[in-house]
């Protein structure tokens, strides 16, 4: 059985609104989090981009739903020493119920220190010694580390949980599928793709968990969720390299500009109709999913947890 979580948007709304919406989603009977830990928003219509380790302190206090981050870029805006002691501190605020979700990042995010933005293969191997790093500081032990992209000095993280962080990899592709199955805990995604999971779980993965990702806009009806979803993520459509490269929302919204309304009403189930709903998530339970995170794009969040809760959540448990 599919475990059915709530994704957090960062990129779309600000801390109050956030914690508001945690405390939504576990009345509605979702069983997990995912927030999104960002920089910058995609484009400027979203307008947000809250600190995600203050919001999750935050969250710790009103909701006892597991958080996941989706996901920390621990490469060159944030260096891998602090990731591991915010994601030990998050832990017990979260009374363990926190995992690290991990990745490559993108130059919107990651250009903002002036440091150079590397290709793909290099940033694999920056989250592969990250990832070696946050995992030694969550030991309890004092680490130095002179590795080809990292130097610690003598570091320790003292407020630790009782048992180490969990670290999901994300992967959109082979290279960084394998990396995941290899070097992390959990796998994450954001498309129902089957062969992705498949060679997770080939590579070493097993029987570890898989947390999917994905967007619907809840409204009165078709049209108007199409619009809603058009305005403020039409950026989920940009093809191939441009969504890791792009360096600025202004691009991003400049880019997007090629999307239109009929792309984006085959990307997200949109308006009413519970089925439409079910239908998405079915795909990713269909491609191996464990978990899938639910983000509701716009402001009418009351409209959605309502819902969802009456029409979905249930006919999710019951296997419908």
């Amino acid at each position: 059985m599919v475990s059915v979580g709530y994704f957090l948007s960062c990129e779309e709304f600000g801390p109050r609104e956030l914690v508001e919406q945690a405390r939504k989603a576990e009345a509605a009977g979702f069983d997990r989090l995912w927030i999104s830990d960002h920089f910058h928003p995609w484009i400027e219509e979203q307008g947000q981009s809250p600190f995600v380790w203050s919001v999750i302190g935050a969250l710790s206090e009103v909701t006892s739903l597991p958080i996941t981050t989706a996901v920390t870029c621990p490469l060159i805006r944030t260096h891998p020493v602090v990731v591991a002691q915010a994601a030990a501190t998050a832990a017990v605020q979260c009374r363990g119920g926190f995992t690290l979700g991990v990745g490559t990042g993108e130059a919107l995010n990651e250009h903002v220190t002036g440091e150079q933005w590397p290709p793909p293969p290099v940033r694999l191997e920056m989250l592969e010694e990250a990832i070696e790093i946050i995992r030694a500081l969550h030991s309890g032990e004092v680490v130095s580390h002179r590795g080809t992209h990292y130097t610690v000095d003598h570091a320790r993280v003292y407020t630790l949980p009782e048992r180490p962080v969990p670290i999901f990899v994300s992967g959109f592709g082979p290279a960084a599928t394998k990396l995941a199955a290899r070097a992390g805990d959990g796998f994450c995604t954001v498309s129902p793709d089957a062969e992705l999971v498949d060679l997770y779980r080939r590579e070493g993965g097993g029987g570890r968990l898989v947390q999917g990702g994905m967007k619907v806009c809840w409204a009165d009806s078709e049209a108007a969720g199409v619009r809603t979803a058009h305005q403020r993520w039409r950026n989920e459509l940009l093809p191939g390299k441009l969504p890791s490269t792009l360096p600025n929302p202004a691009d991003f919204t400049a880019a997007a500009e090629l999307v239109t309304e009929e792309m984006v009403r085959d990307q997200f189930a949109c308006g009413p109709d519970p089925q439409a709903h079910l239908d998405k998530v079915q795909a990713f339970v269909d491609a191996g999913f464990d978990e899938v995170y639910v983000q509701q794009i716009g402001p009418d969040q009351d409209a959605f947890f309502d819902g969802w809760k009456a029409d979905v959540l249930p006919r999710l448990s019951r296997g419908a």
